[in-house]
Parts: C-alpha cells; structure tokens; sequence
C-alpha cells in the first residue's frame, strides 16, 4: 500500500535501526519479532508529545507488548530521544517530516509484525487488561476489523469514542450546537450516547466507527484496505477507515471493557489553527467521499457552511485567546498588560 513509499530522511533506530534493516527502495524490510512477542504490535504516531511519550509506551510495556513502533513526525522537543534512553528496544521511526496522522501511521504499521495492531496518539496509557479484552473480541469474531477500547479523559469522563455516520441533518445540528448544548438530540444520535447508555455494563456493540485515538486492528482488514488514506493530514481518517472497512464487509465494534486513559490534544494545542483549518478540510473530504445520490448535489452547502463555521472558530478563539491574558490578571488582582 502507499506505506511503502517512504520519505526522502526517513530513518529507523532502534532494533530495527540498523542499515540492514532500514526500508530499501521499493518497502521497508521486514522486522523479525523479538523474544517473547505476542501477536499485538503497537504503532503510536508521535509529534511534540512531550513525557506522555514515554507514558504511553511503559503502559504498552506492562502489557507484554514487545513489538513497540513509534512514528515521530518531526517533532521539535526532546522526545523522541527521551524516549530511545528509557527504552531502547523501541523501533523509533523518524520522518523527517510531518506526514499526518493515517501516514505517520501506515509507515508504522509497515513495520509491525502482529497479527493485531494497535495505533495509539502518544498521549494515550492503556489500562490492565485493556488489550487482552480488545484481541479477545477479534479472535471470537473473524468479520471484525477493528475494535475501539472505551476512552477516558485526564478527569475520568468518558469520551464519545464510539460513533455513528451522522445524516446531514445530524451533522448539521451538531456542529451548530454541540459547544452550546452539549446534550442536544443531533449530538446523541451522532455520538450513539443513548444506544451506549442504554447497553448493560460491558456490552461489546457494533458501530459505525471508533476514535482513531487508540483502536486495534486486524492485519489483514488493514492490508486489504491499504491503511489510511493520506491524504487526511489529521481528522476524518479514522471514520474513513471504518467506513471502507464496512463498505468492504468488515466490522467495527466498541468494547467498553477495555479502558485507556487520553489527554486530550497534547501536541494539537501547540498549533490550533492548523489543527481547525485541517479538521474542516477533513470533514468535507469525508463529506465528499461518503455522499451519493441528493446528498452529493448538497456538497456545495456542506463546504459553504463548514467555511463559515471555520472562520467562526478561528475568530472565536482569537478573541478567546487575546483576552485570557486580562482575565487571568483580573483574577489574580493585578493589572493586564498593556
């Protein structure tokens, strides 16, 4: 698949790091297992992640994985080479370049050799147990392809990881409202709150897609689906993911037994108007992908609206921004700066 084509930089350190080892033109080489892998890899896609790097991959660590891929897309602070002293034994794969997340990823996952992998953000510590409940349901269910763990936040509230391909109607609604009324209908439904709630404790359920966050996957669905599609730099492509992987006969379920622990936006907050300016453009990539019939010749709307909302955004946390400062000083009694 397009994991294959490697960067121009691209270098590998690590076991696999050696010049026998490094990707030759054409693919990267194989990586043999080392001593006491299991059948779970793990590829987490790292940029800017600071110490949860290394968080992140002791989780992993306790776990018994031994196949540990990290991707590091360029980053700018210290941690990929924090992490090579605490853990020698990861393969640490440097870009040279910030591909994306689904790149970043699919390079990885290029270099896993388990018949389950897990791709993780680097801000993400899996729970005990966690991933044996995630391989679990993929050995019962040979038709599934990928199964996401339920995702908890710093402050213990669980995030809407499991979701459902919204109607226009309910994307609509929600993107209007969901900053304002969180609990409207149009979120719910989007969100499958209802459907989760209302399932018994540790009910594994079939959805439409999971949070690329953190999920696991079965090798061969990744294979026949070529991985991500990379040309979502960030958002979206895991909802694409899931949607060719149901497209092409595979399922994706949610499984509220495992459990992982993710702070939000550790790198993303270093870069937020990027980070909104390539949440819409992936959203209506998606939008364009996914629509046919009546729902294609809306597409004009859809982008209309989705730059409307854009520029929204990015004035509203301008101004949020600007105006921290003097609210933080308020606070503390003294006088902003001028």
């Amino acid at each position: 698949w397009s994991a294959t084509g490697w960067p121009a930089g691209s270098e590998v350190s690590g076991p696999a790091g050696s010049a026998a080892d490094r990707p030759a033109e054409g693919g990267p080489a194989a990586v043999a297992p080392g001593a006491g892998s299991n059948d779970v890899s793990a590829v987490i896609v790292n940029h800017d992640a600071g110490a949860t790097l290394l968080d992140c991959v002791a989780s992993l660590r306790k776990e018994g994985v031994t196949d540990v891929v990290v991707v590091d897309n360029a980053s700018t602070d210290d941690s990929p080479d924090r992490l090579l002293v605490a853990d020698p034994d990861v393969h640490l794969v440097r870009t040279g370049a910030n591909l994306g997340y689904g790149a970043g990823a699919n390079r990885g996952i290029a270099l896993s050799t388990g018949e389950f992998v897990l791709v993780s953000n680097p801000d993400v510590a899996v729970h005990p147990g966690a991933l044996d409940a995630l391989s679990e349901e993929l050995r019962k269910a040979a038709t599934l392809a990928i199964v996401g763990p339920c995702i908890v936040e710093s402050d213990g509230t669980r995030y809407p990881s499991a979701r459902r391909f919204p109607s226009l109607v309910d994307a609509a609604g929600h993107a209007l409202l969901a900053g304002l009324v969180p609990e409207n209908r149009f979120t719910r439904r989007y969100r499958m709150g209802d459907d989760i709630e209302h399932q018994p404790d540790g009910a594994v359920t079939e959805v439409d897609w999971v949070s690329g966050a953190c999920f696991l996957a079965r090798r061969k669905a990744l294979e026949e689906l070529g991985g991500f599609d990379e040309a979502y730099f960030m958002y979206a492509e895991d909802a694409d993911l899931c949607w060719r992987a149901r497209r092409a006969g595979w399922g994706v379920a949610y499984v509220p037994g495992a459990v992982v622990t993710h702070i939000q936006g550790v790198s993303a907050a270093r870069r937020p108007y990027r980070m909104l300016v390539a949440h819409h453009r992936s959203v209506f990539r998606f939008a364009r992908r996914t629509a046919s019939g009546w729902r294609r010749a809306a597409l004009p709307v859809v982008g209309l609206f989705l730059a409307v909302r854009l520029v929204a955004r990015v004035v509203g946390r301008a101004v949020t921004t600007k105006g921290r400062p003097a609210l933080d000083a308020v606070r503390r009694g003294a006088r902003p700066a001028e």
